[in-house]
């Protein structure tokens, strides 16, 4: 997906749909992929821009999942719940910062994702 093809507001709406679905982890466990991974195999053969952003979004929350799985197995050792919060916090800004980019119209490339879906 390049930045320079026009897209529909409804488009757009739906990439956005893709990375605000990963905030239901917060709520239901595993939710951070099941919900962008719904919204993405909904839409993914309509809409190239929800592609995109669904398997960007997909790659970030399963890395995610693993470097919580480290995180969890650190607390042990003392320094996990330090990596929790950051990584917590992390989480929110840049899932933010690619519901916005959504908008505009552009597939944000996660930072620490590790490509499973390419």
């Amino acid at each position: 997906m390049t930045e320079h093809q026009v897209l529909s507001r409804d488009d757009k709406n739906m990439g956005l749909a893709v990375h605000l679905a990963s905030f239901s982890g917060y709520l239901i466990p595993f939710g951070s992929v099941l919900g962008p991974l719904i919204v993405w195999l909904m839409k993914r053969d309509e809409i190239d821009f929800v592609d995109s952003c669904g398997r960007n979004c997909l790659n970030f929350k399963i890395s995610m999942m693993i470097y919580i799985l480290i995180s969890t197995i650190l607390v042990f050792i003392g320094i996990g719940l330090i990596l929790l919060g950051v990584l917590a916090i992390f989480d929110i800004v840049v899932t933010i910062i690619a519901a916005m980019k959504a908008t505009e119209g552009i597939s944000y490339q996660y930072p620490m994702a590790i490509k499973f879906f390419s």
